[in-house]
């Protein structure tokens, strides 16, 4: 068994008609966050804990963002990568947990569908939560969403 850890943080755009995305979901009339690929934090977290615990570096070294292929990149096919490269080096997500810091949107109502979305791209189940930062740091002032992830993963070599 191994295990890793991810975390991640973007900024909230000036570009009112940037998407939100989180944990692979479109948050419709929300603004996104700033980003070389779609910045979904939730699922940017997820990865690096993947990538960590096969210690195969970080969504940087996969996916750089000064690379123009990966501009506006859908979070859900960098999963998808991520969990293939898994696969060719015999590692299987067993379980995953997120949790994603925001004092805005309300997240409630979207937390289930970010983990039938994201377990369905792993293939475990991958448990979503939600916190705020009380009001504290830049995540406090609304200035943008971080996440934070752990993944635990099977060798079967």
């Amino acid at each position: 068994m191994r295990i890793g850890q991810g975390i991640d943080v973007h900024r909230f755009s000036d570009d009112v008609t940037r998407e939100l995305w989180l944990g692979l979901v479109h948050l419709e009339g929300e603004t996104g966050l700033v980003g070389h690929s779609d910045a979904d934090v939730a699922t940017h977290a997820l990865i690096d804990a993947l990538l960590g615990a096969a210690n195969l570096g970080d969504i940087g070294r996969h996916f750089p963002d000064d690379d123009p292929q990966y501009l506006a990149a859908a979070s859900r096919s960098m999963l998808g990568e991520v969990c293939r490269r898994l696969q060719d080096s015999r590692l299987r997500p067993v379980s995953a947990d997120v949790t994603i810091i925001a004092e805005r949107p309300k997240l409630a109502p979207f937390m289930a569908t970010m983990s039938r979305e994201l377990s369905d791209v792993v293939g475990c189940v991958v448990s979503v939560k939600a916190t705020t930062a009380e009001g504290l740091g830049a995540l406090g002032r609304v200035e943008g969403i971080g996440a934070t992830a752990v993944a635990l993963l099977e060798d079967w070599s």
